[in-house]
């Protein structure tokens, strides 16, 4: 079951509850005490209770709006997920050595409450690295500056990261459930860290992560490589085996790979995964995260989620859940652009996915039913049909038997047809060779689907010998129990109860038949999955049961909620994120997409029904549930753009540009394991300047001999460069060394030139292989003029301030150095009432950058949440790209020609869902010809009615960034 919601050896007995805010109910009393976090060789345990971990990734850090923590937290837990998992990014707390920071959008205190009050576990991943397709792999930039190998036991790199865990472990720690304090459950040492190990780094992270106060177990993520830390000096409690069996092109998602077998790398540890794939990252030019949500939909899910369930893991979490999006310059560019949507269940906008009701319906019947906690598997007969596969596993203490069913070859799109047999006991009246046992009828698995089948279990008052329907949830509600059975639309089903005597049935809705087996003492009841059956089943002694039947798309329509007077199950919103009783009151919270039916299956007790705060008028229907009717959204109409405001950037390119307030680019010796092709060393990070376009300015005494340049630049995957002589546009490339040809006329023989470099550096890679692959350079590496040897001295310039940040709310990986981020033009109240009014598109023949800005205002009901984005559209033909800031955050990062992304979504709190909203957008053309910026319009990608309620970020403006202008 999971983790929480079933108390054994207690008159209450809550098997649809399993709700992590029922055990904190009564794990976390007023007076914090301590609990038990362990384990076996079948699953994690808390408090000595057995529970099956269903965790869903997040990242807080990709939603840079705290209100929003809670809106997918409550999604999440709402779907049946106990547990999230979550990387702590250490380049986003930390923009230079020394300095941290955890306000704001940083306050990962405020996270983990979050996650205490909804009621979920949490498993912390503070790397120091992290991986996460994100700029270094979660370390800080300055990082890359470190001469020590990163993910070893250097003597600089350990001082580094010490002082990371210093900060955020006494965060953790306070948030452990071992504490009786909040709900950290486990803790993940280091990150797929199988090649170029280091023991001795592992050990020391060890050592001091338990001298900071962490006491739940360590886990750590084996991907690859020799070292799994299951043993030996640096091994964890709980290894784990990550997994991405369809890989990261989502090109072909039609294309299935076989499932894989999940290791145990320890007899005395659970089979755990602390990622498998939940979707897939798409890089610049990808084809885009649609096609990652159908590579990894929810076929994929039915399919290989239960194939780990079937290989005895109790122990899964899924990467992502929620995607979000690598705002500011987040992205590693080698894997990922601005979206991190992930093709994961809950999008990139926090709208709900087919993904995720399939994650619903599994998540549901883990949490009710807790044999599957603790299983051994056992010989299963073959299906009738060799094209089906059978696995079978079975609990050793009640027996309780689970047969999983998929295609021999998982990559079958065939429908199959197949009976199979079942042996409860060595009774003969428990020997069912063929099931289904109703003439004319079959199991039936459609291509690319697989069934989970419970047999021989005793589900709460009654024993359910089998069914050939998937049990989604079940439990006590009221005066009978209530279990929830599905299959696709139009497929058999067959489920047998065993009883004394016969009971009386009543078909309630729908068409289902009953047959008494008196011999046996089964009650068989066959049907066909269509809509909602109904049935109530009134055995002569012993509680009744209502049986709804219903396809997999109705089942998925219901919630289940955990109230003090016990649980509820509720059908038809899109979203149930709370319920609790009041007297006689149901109180609910959730979304509506429109006018929706509800219904409510309560205690008898309930008579009333209050929804988002509104009592709604109540029916009771012949089954003993509640119905009504519940409004939906208003309509909603976003503004058009307009009032474009334009300004030509770059004047770094002209000659007489004072840059004598720039740094020196001077040094001639370097830390990076990359060496210059020239010197001095102009990598950009040398100088300070980590994140976002650098400038660079070289001066030389030119000899009249010179016709030409060649520079060598890295920038990261899809990135470029610009240059200019004394003002006259040189061009623009993505070579990692080009030459570029000195138009006539443009040196000045014997006088001071000016080359002007503008290079884009996309982020920095991953370190992967622990190889300081993330201190790649960035920027220009080397410069020779052709035909002189004349000398060039150098000045740099990034983000205004460097590492000395002059926007320390949002932080080191905003803004750049573009010549308009260093005087604020991305800022709201910036007064740009000089600039030329354009309308949109609008061409621009000047290369460099240009920056288009605008304001608009939002009147959206506070009732209601309306996801709303930026789109820009234009032809490939134009060559340039944009950086997008919404009240001076940068949300979107936008390649013209490369894409695949024209959509931007910017999430409400950074977005002023009711107010006035600023909108700066800097063009960087890469050429003389097709540049200017295309159609720009806000979208609206959801509109619902809900019970969340978005608090605006602190989001300074120019006055407040630049006091004295």
């Amino acid at each position: 079951m999971g983790a929480l919601g079933r108390f054994r050896g207690s008159a209450v007995r809550l098997a649809l509850a399993g709700v992590v805010a029922a055990t904190l109910a009564s794990a976390l009393p007023a007076a914090a005490s301590a609990h038990t976090v362990t384990y076996d060789h079948y699953s994690l345990k808390l408090d000595g209770r057995r529970i099956y971990v269903w965790s869903g990734e997040f990242h807080y850090w990709r939603l840079p709006s705290p209100s929003l923590w809670r809106d997918v937290l409550e999604k999440m837990k709402a779907a049946g997920y106990n547990a999230t998992s979550i990387y702590f990014d250490w380049g986003y707390h930390s923009p230079k050595p020394g300095v941290s920071d955890f306000s704001g959008v940083r306050d990962v205190d405020e996270l983990l409450r979050i996650a205490s009050q909804v009621g979920i576990y949490v498993i912390a991943r503070p790397g120091p690295y992290i991986n996460a397709e994100t700029d270094s792999g979660g370390f800080p930039a300055w990082l890359d500056t470190q001469k020590g190998r990163a993910r070893s036991s250097a003597p600089d790199y350990t001082a580094a990261y010490m002082e990371w865990l210093s900060h955020i472990d006494p965060i953790i720690a306070r948030h452990q459930f071992t504490n009786g304090t909040g709900t950290v459950i486990l803790y993940q040492v280091e990150n797929e860290y199988g090649n170029n190990t280091d023991a001795t780094y592992m050990a020391q992270l060890e050592q001091k992560i338990r001298a900071d106060g962490i006491t739940v177990p360590l886990t750590h993520n084996h991907c690859c490589g020799p070292s799994t830390w299951a043993t030996g000096p640096g091994a964890v409690d709980l290894p784990g085996q990550d997994s991405y069996p369809q890989g990261f092109n989502c090109s072909n998602p039609t294309q299935w790979s076989a499932v894989p077998a999940l290791p145990r790398f320890r007899d005395d540890a659970p089979i755990f995964t602390p990622e498998f794939q939940g979707g897939s990252f798409d890089p610049w030019g990808g084809p885009g995260y649609d096609k990652c949500r159908q590579l990894t939909g929810p076929d994929f899910e039915d399919v290989f989620y239960k194939e780990n369930i079937a290989d005895g893991a109790t122990m899964q979490n899924f990467y992502m859940t929620y995607g979000g999006t690598s705002w500011g310059w987040l992205p590693d560019p080698q894997q990922v652009y601005t979206s991190y949507d992930y093709g994961a269940a809950i999008k990139e906008d926090r709208e709900l996915t087919s993904k995720y009701t399939e994650m619903k319906r599994i998540g549901y019947m883990l949490d009710s039913v807790a044999p599957l906690t603790k299983t051994d598997q056992i010989p299963a007969a073959p299906a009738t049909n060799p094209a089906i596969r059978v696995a079978a596993r079975a609990n050793p203490d009640d027996g309780t038997q689970f047969y999983e069913l998929r295609h021999s070859d998982s990559t079958s799109t065939a429908n199959d047809q197949t009976h199979i047999s079942i042996d409860l006991s060595r009774r003969a009246r428990d020997l069912y060779s063929a099931v289904p046992q109703q003439p004319g009828t079959s199991i039936t698995l459609a291509g690319r689907e697989a069934k989970l089948l419970i047999a021989g279990y005793p589900m709460d008052g009654q024993r359910l010998q089998y069914s050939t329907s998937e049990l989604m949830t079940h439990g006590r509600i009221g005066d009978r129990d209530i279990a929830l059975f599905y299959a696709p639309a139009g497929q058999d089903g067959e489920t047998v109860l065993r009883y004394a005597r016969r009971p009386d049935v009543t078909v309630l809705s729908g068409q289902v038949q009953s047959s008494w087996n008196a011999a046996r003492g089964d009650l068989r009841l066959d049907y066909v999955h269509r809509g909602l059956s109904d049935v109530l089943i009134r055995p002569r002694h012993g509680t009744p049961l209502e049986l709804l039947l219903a396809s997999d798309d109705i089942a998925g329509q219901f919630w289940r909620q955990a109230t003090r007077i016990g649980a509820v199950l509720v059908r038809g919103p899109e979203l149930v994120r709370s319920g609790y009783t009041v007297g006689r009151t149901l109180v609910l919270t959730g979304d509506t997409a429109g006018p929706t039916r509800l219904e409510v299956f309560a205690p008898r007790s309930v008579t009333a029904v209050r929804w988002n705060a509104r009592r709604v008028a109540v029916t009771r229907l012949r089954d003993g549930a509640l119905a009504a009717v519940l409004s939906g959204p208003d309509p909603v109409t976003l503004p058009a753009l307009g009032h474009w405001r334009f300004h030509l950037g770059s004047p770094e390119t002209k000659p007489g540009f004072d840059d004598r307030g720039w740094q020196a680019a001077d040094e001639m010796s370097t830390n990076n394991p990359t060496p210059p092709v020239t010197l001095p060393v102009l990598y950009a990070d040398d100088y300070g300047f980590h994140h976002g376009d650098v400038w660079y300015r070289g001066h030389f005494t030119a000899q009249g001999s010179e016709t030409g340049v060649n520079l060598s630049a890295i920038t990261g995957r899809a990135g470029i460069y610009s240059a200019w002589l004394n003002g006259q546009f040189l061009g623009s490339t993505d070579d990692p060394t080009h030459h570029f040809d000195f138009p006539a006329g443009s040196l000045q023989t014997g006088r001071d030139n000016v080359l002007s470099v503008m290079v884009e550096n996309m982020g920095h890679n991953e370190d992967f292989n622990a190889d300081d692959s993330h201190k790649q350079p960035r920027g220009l590496t080397g410069v020779t003029l052709v035909g002189s040897n004349a000398a060039l001295q150098w000045r740099i310039q990034g983000s205004l301030g460097g590492e000395t940040l002059v926007d320390p709310t949002r932080g080191p990986m905003n803004t750049g150095g573009l010549y308009g981020e260093r005087n604020g033009w991305s800022l709201p109240g910036f007064p740009d009432g000089a600039w030329r009014t354009v309308t949109l598109p609008h061409p621009d023949a000047t290369p460099g950058e240009s920056w288009y800005r605008t304001t608009f205002s939002l009147h959206l009901p506070r009732t209601q949440d309306v996801p709303v984005g930026i789109d820009i559209a234009d032809a490939p033909t134009h060559h340039y790209r944009a950086l997008i800031y919404v009240n001076g955050w940068l949300m979107g990062r936008y390649i013209n020609d490369i894409g695949p992304e024209h959509s931007f979504p910017v999430p409400p709190g950074i977005l002023r869902p009711d107010g006035t909203n600023t909108l700066a957008i800097a063009v960087w053309n890469e050429d003389a010809g097709s540049g200017g910026l295309g159609q720009v319009r806000l979208q609206r990608y959801a509109n619902l009615s809900t019970s969340l309620r978005v608090t605006d970020v602190y989001s300074p403006g120019y006055a407040q960034i630049f006091p004295h202008g």
